[in-house]
């Protein structure tokens, strides 16, 4: 393609200034829209149809998770990059899952950055190196695909949660963040992080909404 069309999703308007300051700097690539939450951007993109949309994760109406998922089901020519300050395992798993193309860390260099644009446009994929190679092998594996177990017989023994998962899994279904968590049992974030993410691959889940089924259906609390 001569020209990457771009469409800018992130809540914070100083961002998104700084983002298309930065492409716009390059030969190759234009920002023809902005938006300023999830529900806009899916919006924007119908409207646009652009090549590329970088998307935060945390954005109200609908979170970037979300707006990828169904750039996934109803947009698919649309290549999707996921630019976040979230460096957990727990985000870009389910980013991944989502659809998304590429995932990057909103403090990567602007010649990372570029390529990550460039890469994806081009139809390629492209994670930043911060995501846990352990995690890549495991969907080239395949191995993110959830068994579901229909033998209600064995149901109570088929996740057996530590002292500190039920603690987590409470929290988490309060609507917790990790921050909050972590301060909640006076760990650190990133410990709050790993203890969450670890719950939610145990339990085969990866939402709120799977999470929150998967308790009722085994009973675990």
């Amino acid at each position: 393609m001569d020209v990457i069309n771009v469409v800018l999703a992130d809540d914070h308007v100083l961002v998104r200034d700084g983002i298309k300051a930065l492409l716009e700097d390059q030969s190759g690539i234009v920002v023809i829209d902005e938006a300023s939450n999830g529900k806009e951007a899916l919006e924007v993109i119908t409207r646009n149809k652009p090549h590329v949309l970088i998307v935060d994760i945390r954005m109200p109406e609908m979170n970037g998770i979300e707006v990828v998922g169904e750039m996934s089901k109803f947009h698919k020519d649309v290549r999707t990059l996921v630019l976040s300050m979230h460096d957990s395992e727990e985000y870009v798993v389910q980013a991944i899952q989502a659809g998304a193309d590429g995932y990057l860390l909103k403090g990567a260099s602007k010649e990372e950055f570029l390529k990550a644009v460039t890469k994806v446009a081009s139809g390629g994929k492209y994670f930043t190196g911060d995501v846990s190679a352990i995690i890549m092998n495991n969907f080239v594996n395949g191995n993110t695909n959830r068994t579901k177990i229909h033998n209600s017989a064995s149901k109570e023994n088929t996740f057996k949660l530590t002292k500190r998962e039920k603690q987590i899994l409470g929290l988490v279904l309060e609507l917790k963040n990790n921050k909050d968590i972590a301060d909640e049992l006076q760990i650190s974030k990133r410990t709050a992080e790993v203890h969450r993410f670890n719950l939610m691959k145990k339990l085969e889940v990866s939402n709120l909404k799977e999470l929150t089924d998967k308790v009722k259906e085994f009973g675990l609390v």
